[in-house]
């Protein structure tokens, strides 16, 4: 068991880490800027030896989207003056650019991972991690349909780190999941009418 714990703590604790960010985001809470701070920080490390190498850059973007984030969810602005960014819809506007940058960033990712890693993971560690480019961005905006993003994100995600031997964070995201619906509902129900 100890052995056990010894391979499998940055594991463990991201996981936790993951555990508590899902909730706070599923209450719209600020915290989970600087939760998500720390678990990324530590998933670096997580997925470069797991061999997750776009997940593991991932982290570095989700650095810097957490800094983003937390700044346009507190600052004000003309249209939110006391500086509590609401929940609104994606703008339709937005879609179909944000559907061919998904595609581009995937077939990047994809083509990086294959010539120049030994990713045996490439086209699922692409697809998540492209989705991921837009899910936090959407998240940061406070997007309602964010949550569709991530619970595509979190599927295939639970499937590949099961198969990369990462069972507790394999068994986040399948809690990621069941959460993820449930945020949609409540944060739906938040909804500022633009």
């Amino acid at each position: 068991m100890i052995t056990f714990l010894a391979e499998h703590w940055l594991d463990i604790v991201t996981t936790v880490l993951g555990l508590a960010y899902i909730l706070l985001e599923y209450k719209a809470s600020i915290w989970m800027w600087a939760v998500g701070f720390a678990m990324q920080a530590l998933g670096i490390v997580l997925y470069y030896q797991k061999g997750l190498y776009a997940d593991c850059g991932m982290e570095f973007y989700y650095l810097s989207m957490t800094i983003y984030g937390y700044w346009k969810w507190i600052r004000k602005s003309p249209r939110h003056p006391a500086g509590d960014l609401q929940i609104r819809h994606f703008p339709k506007r937005l879609v179909l650019p944000w559907l061919a940058l998904i595609a581009a960033v995937w077939g990047i990712i994809y083509w990086l991972l294959v010539t120049f890693t030994n990713s045996n993971v490439p086209l699922a560690d692409s697809f998540t991690t492209a989705l991921s480019i837009v899910g936090i961005w959407a998240l940061a905006h406070k997007y309602l349909e964010q949550w569709f993003i991530w619970i595509a994100v979190d599927v295939v995600t639970c499937v590949l780190y099961f198969y990369k031997d990462i069972p507790f964070k394999a068994s986040l995201y399948a809690l990621y999941v069941i959460i993820a619906i449930f945020g949609y509902f409540k944060w739906r129900k938040m909804v500022v009418k633009d």
